[in-house]
């Protein structure tokens, strides 16, 4: 959400709040003092459960399309590169003649080009 957006949903805000205000100062009925609260539960909705909820369908179904020859990297931040799937499972090559197999959950990300930079430790003298 930008700035913009935040600032019009809080000066609703503020136009609810004291309309509600001068309802209950006129004998208001009991719903009008919650209209606050249920705005405030709408832009935490919009602001920040839509968005986490859309970012876990991306990632699932990012998960779910991996095919065999794709390059990942996963939560413990390892490369490699899937040579064989099975139902909920991953074999993955993370060195020349070392596989591993992992749970798909345990994919963080798939790397779509081949720019995964390499680090070689350096020797302290």
């Amino acid at each position: 959400m930008n700035r913009k957006t935040l600032l019009l949903a809080l000066l609703g805000l503020t136009a609810v709040t004291s309309s509600a205000q001068a309802a209950g100062a006129a004998g208001g009925d009991a719903f009008s003092s919650f209209v606050p609260l249920i705005v405030i539960f709408g832009i935490f909705y919009f602001l920040v459960i839509r968005p986490q909820q859309k970012r876990a369908k991306e990632q699932e179904a990012k998960i779910n399309a991996i095919k065999k020859d794709d390059k990942i990297i996963t939560t413990g931040g390892i490369y490699g590169t899937v040579v064989a799937l099975r139902e909920g499972v991953l074999e993955v090559k993370i060195a020349d003649n070392v596989k591993v197999q992992l749970a798909r959950s345990a994919v963080a990300d798939v790397i779509k080009d081949d720019k995964v930079e390499t680090v070689t430790p350096e020797v302290i003298k």
